[in-house]
């Protein structure tokens, strides 16, 4: 099993940025990809980014440019560097882990204010 805690989450007027992090817990021996989902009120679950052992990166076109991710595989943590953020980035941001199952945090809520 492992555990998936985000934090870093909270309000932020357009344009500015935020930081999010994911801290892995558990078998994280087992991880492979681990990646960034958001789901904003009333809509599915999206996905925004996602970083493999070995590197590969790969983003949703909406955050292209705007979003980096990054992962410290020593410290089995998981990051989302995320800049001149929009409204439309309004969600609750999920951590997620595949390995040996897939794994996922409890969220943490983004708020982007026009």
């Amino acid at each position: 099993q492992v555990q998936l805690v985000e934090s870093g989450g909270g309000s932020v007027q357009a344009g500015g940025p935020l930081r999010l992090s994911c801290a892995a817990s558990g078998s994280t021996f087992s991880i492979n990809a681990m990646a960034w989902y958001r789901q904003a009120p009333g809509k599915q679950r999206e996905f925004v980014a996602s970083i493999t052992r070995g590197g590969t990166i790969n983003y949703a076109d909406s955050v292209k440019g705007r979003f980096t991710i990054s992962r410290d595989n020593a410290e089995n943590s998981l990051y989302l560097q995320m800049n001149s953020l929009k409204p439309e980035d309004t969600a609750v941001y999920y951590c997620n882990a595949v390995g040996s199952g897939v794994f996922w945090g409890q969220g943490t809520q983004v708020t982007v204010s026009s």
